[in-house]
């Protein structure tokens, strides 16, 4: 771990370390690598924290010995603030106004637990013109104890860890008269430690809109039965007057702390799970197979302004665009029939790529109608998620990219772009603009933004970029390129032509050797002069790769070729790693590569599904069998696109015959799955499905 962290402090990118320093880390994955990064931040905040609040209780001439070593020994924030909190400068407080009337001597007398006497004799002694009465002075020292009682680090702790065991989440409706998506939770109550994270944001948001109050509900008789036996003696004048004054720091000032503590404490794990659960969504729409060397028509549906259309050849390059009104209100049906059967007929169309947006249906079955009037074999239709093709299409980015086109054309061409190339076209969004995510609006924006920009580096690294044809944006996500980088390399490629090898990156302005580093095994260079530039091999290993050649008698232009295969499937790794004096996983990664150099990992994975007919909601009927395509994991389910309005939702106990902890351990965004139909609400729209067939 040492070592891993060490390669994270010279600036290293986590994609780098985990492909290319094997050998150090001891072939730690991203996940292992990103979490050792993330917890030795932690502690590092934890390390400068203690560090502020020993400086911090020295100034104040507080600092103990003993209180150093109960600060050094903490192992979370929190015991640290606990700690430092009957330090801490507070506002003026009833305490504090007390301290100042003079009554902490009272307060000590209380805490005495003297056998006999009477406490409002002792009172008597500290009335001044402040303190006018007994009971002025017997209230100022009970709530001194209070305070004190409430600083208590050993309390906090104690009560906090009850009221997470213990406690129930209840909420309340604000008024039960009125209607709203939170009806469920107008009379509610779970244990805390039992709530699942979708709940607690949705009750979170239910709190913010007004529709719900929340509290904590913990039973408070075994909480003060707690607190007297640490802070009260029994058999004294004073003994009910400081379990009052217990009481009150429970009910005052722990509880209300405590509740506000726990509910943020849910908040964030709550928030923890919606982001991993947008991040492996969002890997796995990133990482969807690429449909190569088709000629796309993309349509992106809408009703009163007409269906956008775009022809985008096997490059990407945009061909022509223009606009039909197929749907409604116009349905102009022959006019838009015309227009597609002479895109079909003149570029020789073999896919359309339909947004699954608004008038996504009905587009879906005009195309649908048009591809069985045609009979035209090879022609399908495939359903895109267009999630952000919008926040694209309205950026700067698209403006430059296609600055005579509307917005809503700059739409198609992404859409039909999506279904060539996924990655390359989606990440020119922002990342939580693409929508496949729970509560998302409900998670703090900043570690958000933080968890999706990774889940877009890893993919990008994992797959690899073309250094020749990348959009500035795809390069940014390259390890170790930033945003001006990026833009400088495709400026030096518009300027000087083709890139031959690898090595020319270092003539990129401000593209030094670190970056060259952290960068070049990620870039692949086609049809280069160096056949090792199209494979992942980094440059720092080409030497110890002509060595391997060498030693099993091959050269450069075998790479790929089942002579070479052959030749590699039979050496003994460890001995050759031995003999040339390499790593087993370096040797390993190196060898994969030879065996399949222009090798794309996405290529493994199911292709979209293609249609040429449609189905209505009024078709599916309970026991139906269907393949279809999940759009979306949430925390209870998966919602499969069946090729209806509406996606149906696989409820988590139907995804497997087995228990399911998550579904994301089953399904993925992307996937094509065959589910079997369960019951179906025409009049909601809702389809309830199942993977159990």
């Amino acid at each position: 771990m040492a070592s891993t962290v060490e390669l994270l402090d010279e600036g290293n990118t986590v994609p780098f370390i985990a492909r290319y320093r094997k050998e150090v880390t001891g072939e730690l994955d991203e996940t292992q690598i990103r979490q050792i990064e993330e917890r030795v931040g932690y502690y590092r905040s934890l390390e400068q924290r203690k560090e502020e609040v020993i400086r911090l209780l020295d100034e104040q001439g507080q600092l103990t010995e003993d209180l150093q070593k109960q600060i050094n020994r903490a192992v979370k924030l929190t015991e640290v603030e606990d700690i430092y909190r009957p330090y801490r400068p507070k506002r003026k407080t009833r305490a504090s106004k007390a301290r100042e009337k003079g009554l902490e001597p009272l307060a000590e007398y209380l805490l005495s637990f003297p056998a006999a006497g009477s406490a409002e004799e002792e009172a008597e002694k500290y009335l001044t013109e402040e303190v006018v009465t007994v009971e002025d002075a017997l209230q100022g020292a009970m709530d001194i104890i209070a305070e004190d009682v409430a600083d208590d680090p050993k309390v906090r702790g104690w009560v906090r860890d009850h009221t997470r065991r213990k406690s129930c989440l209840v909420t309340k409706a604000k008024d039960i008269e009125k209607d709203s998506v939170y009806e469920m939770y107008y009379d509610f109550k779970e244990p805390l430690s039992n709530v699942p994270s979708h709940r607690v944001l949705a009750i979170n948001r239910g709190e913010r809109e007004e529709y719900l109050q929340v509290s904590v509900d913990v039973n408070i008789e075994p909480v003060l039965s707690w607190l007297n036996k640490n802070y009260v003696r029994e058999n004294s004048v004073t003994t009910d007057l400081v379990k009052e004054a217990v009481a009150d720091a429970y009910k005052r000032l722990i509880a209300p702390a405590v509740e506000r503590e726990l509910r943020g404490e849910l908040t964030e794990k709550a928030s923890e799970q919606a982001i991993i659960v947008f991040s492996k969504n969002l890997r796995s729409l990133l990482l969807q197979p690429p449909v190569r060397g088709k000629m796309v028509l993309g349509v992106d549906p809408a009703y009163r302004t007409g269906c956008k259309w775009a022809v985008v050849d096997q490059t990407g390059k945009l061909l022509e665009v223009g606009v039909v009104y197929p749907t409604p209100p116009q349905h102009k049906l022959r006019e838009a029939e015309d227009v597609f059967t002479r895109l079909i007929e003149e570029y020789g169309i073999e896919v359309i790529a339909i947004g699954n947006g608004t008038a996504s249906r009905e587009t879906e079955q005009f195309v649908a109608g048009l591809i069985q009037k045609l009979k035209k074999s090879g022609l399908a239709y495939v359903i895109v998620n267009e999630a952000g093709a919008s926040v694209y299409s309205a950026s700067k980015l698209a403006a430059k990219e296609f600055p005579d086109l509307d917005v809503s054309q700059r739409s198609a061409v992404s859409i039909a772009r999506r279904l060539q190339d996924p990655l390359a076209e989606l990440v020119k969004i922002e990342p939580k603009a693409v929508g496949v995510g729970q509560y998302q609006h409900d998670v703090p924006p900043k570690r958000l933004d933080e968890s999706l920009s990774n889940v877009v580096e890893s993919a990008v690294n994992h797959v690899g970029v073309d250094l020749n044809t990348a959009s500035a944006p795809l390069l940014s996500y390259v390890s170790g390129i930033n945003a001006s980088v990026a833009e400088n390399i495709v400026r030096y490629r518009e300027e000087t032509g083709v890139i031959e090898n690898r090595r020319q990156l270092t003539a990129v302005p401000r593209l030094g050797p670190k970056t060259f580093e952290q960068c070049a095994g990620f870039l692949r260079i086609s049809s280069g002069e160096n056949p090792l530039d199209t494979t992942p091999i980094h440059p720092e290993s080409y030497e110890l790769t002509y060595q391997l050649l060498e030693l099993v008698g091959a050269s450069l232009d075998e790479i790929g070729t089942p002579s070479l295969r052959s030749k590699l499937t039979q050496l003994d790794i460890e001995r050759t790693a031995e003999e040339l004096g390499a790593g087993v996983p370096t040797l390993k990664d190196i060898i994969e590569a030879l065996l399949r150099p222009g090798r794309d990992p996405r290529e493994d994975l199911p292709k979209p599904v293609f249609m040429t007919d449609v189905l209505s909601i009024e078709d599916i009927k309970s026991g139906m069998e269907l393949k279809g395509v999940v759009r979306n994991v949430v925390d209870f389910g998966a919602f499969v696109d069946i090729g209806v309005e509406n996606d149906g939702l696989v409820h988590i106990s139907e995804l497997s015959h087995d228990y399911v902890k998550n579904p994301l351990d089953v399904v993925s965004v992307g996937d094509v799955v065959t589910v079997r139909v369960l019951s179906v609400d025409i009049q909601k729209g809702r389809i309830s499905l199942s993977m159990k067939t």
